[in-house]
C-alpha cells in the first residue's frame, strides 16, 4: 500500500451514530479558520450511513473529525491533539486569522425522532465560535446559546463526545477488542447511552444529599435557634401588648385629672376676679400718688441743675486750664517714648546685622578654603590626563605612520638575516597595526571624554 494515503475511518461511525435510517445526519460541514483550513471550506453532503475520508498525509483528514468533535463540544481537548482552545485557530492567530468558527449540518426530516422542542426545523445548525483572547460561543440555528443548552440537545438524542469510547482512534482496535466481558458491558451502555442518565441520576442524587443536609441543617437551626427565638419574642409581644393597654387607660385617666384641675382652676379664676376689681382701685390710688410725686421730683431736680450749673460756671476756668496743661504734658511723653522706641529697635536691628554679617564672613571663607582645595586636585588630576593625552597622541601617530608604511608594501619588523620564517607577514601586521589603532582611537575618546568632564568640574569649582 502506498504510505503516502490514509483513511479517516472513524468518520463512518460517527456519522453512523447519527446516520441510521429515518434519523438525523450530519448533512453538510462549514470549515472556516479551523487548524489548517485558512479559508472557508464546505465539505459534503455525506451518506446517511457511512463516510470515508481520503488523501495525502497531511492533507487535513483528522482535522475534519476534530472539527466535528469541536462544535458538539468535547472537552478533552487530547482528543483533537491540542492543548488548549487557541491552538485551534490557524497557525494560533500568527498569519492573520484570529477566529475559527465550524457549522455543522443536520438533516432532521424525521418529526419523529428529532430533538425534543425542534420538530419544526427541517435543519437544524450549530456553530461554534473561537477567538484568540478566549471569547467562545455557540449559535444555534443563527441564535446565541450556551453550551448546556447544546449539550441538551445532543444528551436528547443519546449522544455523548465526552463519552471515551465516543472515538475509537487508531491503534485502540485492538484494546476494544480484548476488553473484559465487565468493560465491554461498560462500552455498550455509553454507546447506547444509558451510562449518560446513570450519570445524571448518580449527580441528582448527589445533590439530593446535599439538600438534605441542607433541609437538616435548617431544621436544628428552626429547632435550636428560631423557634425559641420565635417563643421569646411571642412573650415580649404580649408584654408589649399589656402596656400599651395600661398605657392607653392612664391616658385616658391623666385626662380625668386634668379636667378635674382645669374645673377647679376656673373655679378659682371666677373667685380671684372681685380680687382683682378691688386690686385695681387700690392701684388707681397708687398711681395718682405716683404722679404727684413725679411732679415734685421734677421741681427738685430743676432747683438742683440751676445750683449746679452755677456752681460749674465759677469752676469751669481753672479746670479748663488744668486739663490743656495735662494734654500737653501726655502729648510731650508720648512722643517722647515713640522715639525711644524706635531708636531701640534700630539698635537691636544693627546688632542683628552685624551678627549676620560675621556669621556669612566665615561661611564664605570657609568655601573659598573648600573650592581652593577643589581646584588643586582637579588641576593635578587635569595635568596628568593631559600628558597621558600626549602620550596617546604619540602613540596614534606612530601607529598611523606603521600604517602608512604597510599600506606602501613595508614591513615594521624585519626578519634577521639567514633565518627561513623570521617575521610575520605584511597581511598580519597591518591588521595587528589597525586593530592596535582601533584601540588607541577608542582610548583617545574615552581620555578627552575625561578631559571634558574634569573641566566641566574645574570650570564648577572656581565658580
Amino acid at each position: 500500500a502506498d504510505t503516502r494515503w490514509s483513511t479517516l475511518l472513524p468518520i463512518g461511525p460517527l456519522l453512523g451514530s447519527w446516520g441510521l435510517w429515518g434519523k438525523m445526519h450530519i448533512e453538510e460541514l462549514i470549515i472556516d479558520g479551523f487548524k489548517s483550513y485558512s479559508t472557508r471550506i464546505s465539505v459534503g453532503p455525506f451518506d446517511r450511513q457511512f463516510n470515508a475520508i481520503t488523501g495525502l498525509n497531511g492533507s487535513g483528514k483528522s482535522n475534519i473529525l476534530d472539527s466535528i468533535c469541536f462544535v458538539l463540544g468535547i472537552s478533552n481537548l487530547t482528543q483533537v491533539r491540542v492543548g488548549n482552545l487557541s491552538e485551534l485557530v490557524y497557525k494560533q492567530g500568527q498569519a492573520g486569522v484570529t477566529k475559527a468558527s465550524v457549522t455543522v449540518v443536520f438533516n432532521n426530516a424525521d418529526k419523529n425522532n428529532s430533538p425534543v422542542g425542534y420538530e419544526m426545523h427541517d435543519k437544524i445548525t450549530i456553530t461554534r465560535q473561537i477567538v484568540i483572547g478566549g471569547r467562545n460561543r455557540y449559535l444555534l440555528n443563527s441564535h446565541n446559546v450556551q453550551q448546556n443548552q447544546i449539550q441538551n440537545l445532543f444528551h436528547s438524542v443519546s449522544l455523548n463526545v465526552n463519552n471515551p469510547h465516543f472515538l475509537i482512534m487508531q491503534g485502540r482496535i485492538t484494546k476494544v477488542i480484548n476488553m473484559k466481558p465487565q468493560e465491554t458491558l461498560s462500552m455498550i451502555e455509553e454507546a447506547a447511552g444509558t451510562r449518560m442518565y446513570e450519570n445524571k441520576k448518580a449527580g441528582a442524587l448527589k445533590t439530593l444529599e446535599k439538600k438534605q443536609n441542607k433541609v437538616d441543617e435548617i431544621n436544628r437551626l428552626l429547632s435550636e435557634e428560631i423557634t425559641p427565638t420565635l417563643e421569646k419574642l411571642q412573650k415580649e409581644r404580649a408584654n408589649y401588648m399589656l402596656w400599651v393597654s395600661n398605657n392607653n387607660e392612664i391616658e385616658r385617666l391623666q385626662r380625668f385629672c386634668v379636667a378635674f384641675e382645669y374645673m377647679q382652676v376656673k373655679n378659682r379664676l371666677e373667685n380671684k376676679n372681685q380680687q382683682l376689681e378691688d386690686l385695681e382701685e387700690s392701684l388707681k390710688q397708687i398711681v395718682e400718688a405716683i404722679k404727684a410725686l413725679t411732679a415734685r421730683d421734677k421741681v427738685v431736680e430743676k432747683e438742683i441743675k440751676d445750683r449746679t450749673l452755677s456752681r460749674d460756671k465759677a469752676r469751669g476756668s481753672e479746670l479748663k486750664k488744668l486739663e490743656d496743661e495735662h494734654t500737653k504734658l501726655s502729648k510731650d511723653i508720648a512722643s517722647t517714648e515713640s522715639k525711644l522706641k524706635n531708636r531701640q529697635s534700630e539698635l537691636e536691628s544693627e546688632k542683628e546685622q552685624r551678627k549676620q554679617s560675621s556669621s556669612s564672613m566665615g561661611e564664605l571663607r570657609k568655601q573659598v578654603e573648600q573650592k581652593e582645595k577643589a581646584y588643586e586636585k582637579e588641576k593635578t588630576k587635569w595635568d596628568k590626563l593631559a600628558e597621558e593625552e600626549a602620550t596617546t597622541n604619540k602613540e596614534i601617530e606612530k601607529a598611523q605612520w606603521s600604517v602608512q608604511a604597510l599600506t606602501a608594501g613595508m614591513s615594521t619588523q624585519q626578519a634577521p638575516e639567514g633565518a627561513a620564517e623570521g617575521g610575520r607577514s605584511m597581511r598580519e601586521e597591518l591588521l595587528a597595526a589597525q586593530t592596535r589603532l582601533q584601540g588607541l582611537e577608542a582610548e583617545e575618546k574615552t581620555k578627552t571624554m575625561a578631559i571634558t568632564s574634569f573641566k566641566d568640574r574645574i570650570a564648577a569649582a572656581e565658580q
